[in-house]
């Protein structure tokens, strides 16, 4: 190297940065012993702040714009070094770069389920994420208090801090809110614009500002989610006795495409009889309320129909079912002796073995063996 090129590399006259990345977030300007000439041009782009330090202390801070380096317009170093009278010799400094742009699309999310207690579902766990996005606005204070003398500062350097800050903020806002886990789905856009100004001061003890907050989900443990499904499936079904009929409905209908099972062969005819009984029930009300036809022979009155009697099966109550659909179950092994049943006049259910019209319908039990 000559004499005139480490000159040159001695004495900056441009300082400027030109980021090419998307995640730095401070750069310290390189050049040979710090020094700067005296009248250098200071080049600082849109989304940037240049920072002067001198001797370990932040001096002056510089925004987006071109300036000439002069004791004029650097103040706080002129005084640092004592240039009462102004100064034209190389000095030495620290420049620090520092992106003021905005980091958008930043996740966070909890490591742990939070504990809280719902007023619906008392003490539940809950899981959530989103994303946020952060901007630094005091140079100063964020080299300060985070950056130190790195003098290259990557996003991925900081975002466990800010995510642990986050989720930390957000468990204890979450349980002062009281607000009903099934409502927070809901409301998910007033509740990230609710913990944004609620963690906005942490951020700004950094020197950065958090200018948004998005909540993209929040769970329930997978056993609580699966109960959930249930009870908003019985909501769904509603009339469990209207639901038990459309059932066996369907069985009746799998029944008929299955005709050599036995056991659905034995169901689908039980449950058909039932249904034809139903739909009879149903119809001849509405039948005996049109008069008779005085051109048309009295029609004889309907055949009394025999005892129909409700059936509990794994803990649900079916029927009415008359004798031949009672018959059809027994077939099929739906019903057996120990079945409760009960009919109108009963006190109470009662195995079917033990109802004297239905007992025929599981046979004789044989006698026990003589001795030998």
């Amino acid at each position: 190297m000559g004499i005139f090129d480490k000159l040159r590399g001695e004495l900056v006259d441009i300082i400027e940065w030109l980021d090419d990345t998307q995640d730095t977030m401070v750069y310290r300007f390189g050049r040979y012993q710090n020094e700067i000439k005296m009248g250098a041009q200071l080049i600082v782009r849109p989304g940037q702040a240049a920072v002067f330090v001198n001797k370990g202390k932040i001096a002056d801070v510089y925004e987006e714009g071109m300036y000439t380096l002069s004791t004029d317009n650097m103040p706080i170093l002129s005084t640092l070094r004592g240039w009462k009278y102004g100064f034209n010799s190389p000095f030495k400094a620290e420049v620090i770069f520092v992106s003021t742009k905005r980091f958008t699309d930043l996740k966070w999310g909890t490591k742990h389920p939070i504990m809280l207690r719902d007023a619906e579902f008392g003490p539940i766990r809950i899981r959530a994420f989103g994303s946020y996005v952060i901007k630094v606005t005091d140079p100063g204070k964020f080299i300060k208090e985070i950056v130190s003398t790195d003098g290259d500062f990557n996003l991925d350097e900081i975002t466990d801090q800010l995510r642990n800050l986050i989720v930390s903020r957000f468990a204890d806002i979450i349980g002062e809110s009281k607000m009903p886990v099934l409502d927070m789905a809901a409301n998910y856009d007033e509740l990230g614009e609710f913990i944004t100004k609620r963690i906005h001061e942490d951020f700004l003890n950094y020197g950065l500002d958090i200018m948004k907050m998005l909540v993209e989900n929040i769970s329930l443990p997978k056993a609580v989610e699966e109960a959930l499904d249930k009870r908003s499936s019985m909501g769904i079904i509603g009339n469990l006795n209207q639901f038990t009929q459309f059932q066996a409905a369907n069985a009746m209908e799998d029944a008929a495409k299955n005709p050599g099972g036995m056991a659905g062969g034995g169901l689908g005819m039980g449950m058909g009889f039932a249904m034809a009984n139903q739909m009879g029930n149903a119809m001849t009300p509405q039948q005996q309320q049109q008069p008779p036809q005085a051109s048309q022979p009295t029609a004889p009155p309907p055949i009394p129909q025999a005892a129909a009697f409700h059936i509990a099966i794994n803990g649900q109550q079916s029927g009415p079912f008359d004798m031949a659909s009672l018959k059809g179950f027994v077939t099929g092994g739906q019903v057996k002796a120990d079945t409760l049943v009960w009919k109108q006049g009963m006190a109470q259910w009662t195995a079917a073995g033990q109802v004297p019209e239905l007992s025929s319908l599981f046979g004789a039990a044989p006698p026990p063996l003589p001795p030998q």
